[in-house]
């Protein structure tokens, strides 16, 4: 339910005006993947590969937002869906103060994404598809969650007995199992350089 009685209050900085000051177009790399993909692995890559250039960019790291804003939400279809409107709502803040952002979550519902990206410019969504065989995910199981998953005692766990909407045309299709770390992240940078949200001259 929305909040009765209020109004959008227009601030005097815009954000043309904050992107200028640090010299990028601010863009959202949505990460989405499996558990176990390497999405924040590469998201993490990625803000240090920017970091280290100069630029401006911040990372909303899935289980990082859980412990907080999203502490109160568990893992239903429906607690999923709620996940990801507050974290594209956060983004698109964070995006109005000039930042490159990243979001690493499985975000498993096309039509999550789909309003993710609605809510932002045209261009400004980059759907970034780490794309990881399970089988893969399953061996790397940092967290242990698939051997849980399997045995019965997580429940929803996507790829298991929750279902994954595939990307069908990602801005940036990533596969972790054929590329280093360092190739994902310096593929994406790439993009970024490509599309004018940084500089091209600032990569070599």
């Amino acid at each position: 339910m929305k909040t009765e009685n209020t109004v959008w209050h227009e601030q005097h900085i815009t954000k043309a005006q904050r992107a200028d000051l640090k010299q990028q177009k601010p863009c959202l790399l949505w990460y989405t993947g499996l558990s176990g993909s390497g999405k924040s692995t590469v998201a993490n890559a990625v803000d240090a590969l920017l970091f280290k250039l100069g630029y401006h960019s911040y990372l909303l790291d899935g289980d990082n937002v859980r412990h907080g804003l999203n502490g109160d939400l568990d893992f239903t279809d429906q607690a999923r869906v709620e996940n990801i409107r507050r974290i594209s709502e956060v983004s698109k803040l964070f995006l109005d103060a000039g930042l490159i952002v990243s979001t690493a979550f499985i975000s498993p519902f096309a039509q999550d994404r789909a309003s993710a990206r609605a809510k932002l410019a045209e261009g400004e969504f980059i759907e970034v598809f780490i794309d990881t065989p399970i089988d893969i995910c399953e061996q790397r199981d940092p967290k242990g969650l698939y051997k849980k998953a399997r045995a019965g005692e997580i429940k929803d766990f996507t790829g298991i007995d929750s279902s994954y909407d595939v990307p069908q045309s990602p801005e940036i299709h990533v596969h972790t199992a054929e590329k280093s770390i360092a190739e994902c992240a310096e593929q994406i940078v790439k993009h970024l350089a490509e599309q004018g949200f940084i500089s091209a001259a600032s990569l070599s």
